[in-house]
């Protein structure tokens, strides 16, 4: 893969399937920058996962337009890896809207229960166990992104991943 300018690699997949994780070890052998898709949250979309509702395209709308917008600023510089759901196929059409940019999508597949003991295990996160049965019904599984198994090492996912990258 060629690094740098002109690269936007999206890191998706549910609540607890290791984005963050993924995407930071990938973004550091890459030498990319990286943003997590939970720091552009407003206010209001952390207070209604907080309280246990899930979000609705139109709470996603202004979510995915700064993620958007800070991809596309940041490619122009520097290759970048973001950690998004991104779970619906329209989702990621908006993150990847007029993108002169290279856009890859890299999908972490796991199912509930493996997710399910992640989430149990971590703290200080906004987003609740009790939503996960949401976001396995809002995922549309991507049909081309690098789809790699939760069941394995983070540097052996990443090794996976940059395997396939172009």
């Amino acid at each position: 893969m060629a690094k740098g300018e002109n690269t936007i690699i999206y890191v998706m997949g549910v609540s607890g399937s290791g984005k963050s994780t993924i995407g930071k070890a990938l973004a550091e052998r890459l030498d990319f920058a990286f943003a997590d898709g939970d720091d552009f949250h407003p206010p209001e979309n952390v207070a209604k996962m907080s309280a246990g509702q899930p979000l609705d395209d139109l709470d996603r709308v202004s979510w995915l337009a700064a993620i958007h917008a800070f991809a596309q600023k940041q490619a122009r510089t520097t290759g970048v890896v973001i950690a998004c759901s991104a779970l619906k196929q329209k989702y990621r059409r908006q993150l990847a809207l007029g993108s002169e940019p290279q856009v890859h999508w890299v999908y972490l597949r796991g199912d509930f229960e493996q997710v399910l003991e992640r989430m149990q295990a971590r703290e200080d996160h906004f987003m609740p166990q009790t939503l996960l049965a949401s976001q396995f019904e809002t995922l549309e599984e991507p049909e081309r992104a690098i789809t790699v198994s939760i069941n394995q090492a983070p540097v052996d996912i990443v090794e996976k991943i940059l395997g396939q990258l172009p």
